[in-house]
């Protein structure tokens, strides 16, 4: 299967130099380019890619804003938060629905990677990202999520702590010893009484809860 990619960044330099990096991979196919965050909006709509290689700082909508407009609409789309920005636009950005945040400078094996990753439902970030992430969330305290999601069931929470901690579904399916299938079921089912559009948008919120008394 290709994946369909829209490249929203103000700077035709580094959309051009993106595209010839994409146009290496046989499973990869960059199928649109957007200046701007309302063009990305009206391309996303158009074109219905896999995956959206999104900067933040853009004219006429900021990408972080047409995160949040996409995703309401297509939450089916994975969009990769491609930035020079290494301070807490991150949180902006997961809040609004974003897969994954990826400075620019990356290699671009790490690129490819993260946008294969974006694409199959992953949580994708840089080193330097992650390490702010570790930092957010390392908390000696109990995580209360008993107390603070009573709509989940007890094993919905389980899963929505092990998400919180990074695991991915088949990770989650090994510890749980759950079918991968079940594990997908049960985040679908998550997501959906949280009213989140993705996995990130999921993580903040069950790390929220955690400094709410």
């Amino acid at each position: 299967m290709t994946i369909r990619i829209l490249i929203a960044d103000d700077h035709p330099v580094f959309r051009f130099g993106l595209k010839a990096l994409i146009s290496t991979e046989k499973d990869l196919e960059v199928v649109g380019e957007a200046a701007d965050g309302r063009q990305a909006i009206r391309l996303a709509d158009e074109l219905q890619p896999n995956v959206i290689l999104m900067d933040i700082k853009m004219a006429e909508i900021n990408g972080i804003e047409a995160t949040r407009q996409i995703v309401r609409v297509h939450p089916e789309i994975a969009i990769l938060i491609v930035t020079m920005l290494d301070d807490d636009s991150l949180f902006s950005a997961m809040r609004a629905g974003a897969r994954g945040y990826l400075l620019k400078g990356a290699e671009g094996d790490e690129t490819l990677r993260s946008i294969r990753s974006a694409a199959s439902g992953e949580a994708i970030f840089s080193p330097r990202v992650a390490e702010r992430l570790i930092h957010y969330f390392v908390n000696p305290a109990p995580r209360p999520t008993v107390e603070h999601f009573p709509e989940l069931t007890p094993r919905e929470r389980e899963i929505l702590d092990l998400i919180a901690q990074g695991l991915t579904n088949h990770a989650i399916a090994e510890r749980l010893v759950l079918s991968p299938k079940t594990v997908r079921n049960q985040v679908s089912t998550i997501f959906s009484k949280l009213q989140v559009a993705s996995r990130a948008e999921a993580i903040v919120k069950a790390r929220d809860s955690q400094s709410t008394p």
